[in-house]
């Protein structure tokens, strides 16, 4: 993914969505994105705008906490995953987590991806998403 939008700021949730939105046009089947950062910081918002900037339905995406993975369909599917719940690698493997790193069909959005770093395939771009202040989100590229 080469997105020359980063670092950048985002004052509401539908900035973080046009965002998204923004960042569609640099996914290609095959991506892994990590979404890194905090609880409300905005990475839930981001991958509605993704999906929508894709052609799916905004409305249909929810973090998938229960559940770990969401499928989206879209011009380029979107995988959706909110690993919060894992405790370990051997856990995620058992989820099913690298069938879905393997898939050259789509776009993998990994929501909380520290839980899972040592199974993240090579050239996985890390965005942060970071609470700022006035309830503004930052977002930038990053390392896990």
């Amino acid at each position: 993914m080469d997105a020359p939008l980063l670092p950048t700021t985002t004052a509401l949730p539908e900035e973080t969505r046009a965002l998204g939105q923004q960042f569609a046009a640099f996914f290609a089947p095959g991506d892994v994105v990590a979404l890194s950062g905090e609880l409300g910081s905005g990475k839930t918002c981001f991958v509605q705008g993704v999906v929508e900037g894709l052609g799916g339905k905004r409305d249909d995406v929810s973090s998938p906490t229960f559940t770990i993975a969401h499928e989206y369909d879209a011009r380029i599917p979107v995988y959706h995953m909110d690993l919060y719940r894992l405790a370990s690698l051997a856990e995620a493997r058992a989820a099913g987590l690298m069938e879905y790193f393997e898939r050259a069909d789509g776009v993998c959005l990994v929501e909380w991806p520290e839980r899972v770093a040592g199974l993240l395939p090579p050239g996985t771009d890390v965005l942060v998403f970071s609470h700022a202040a006035g309830g503004h989100r930052t977002i930038s590229r990053g390392t896990l």
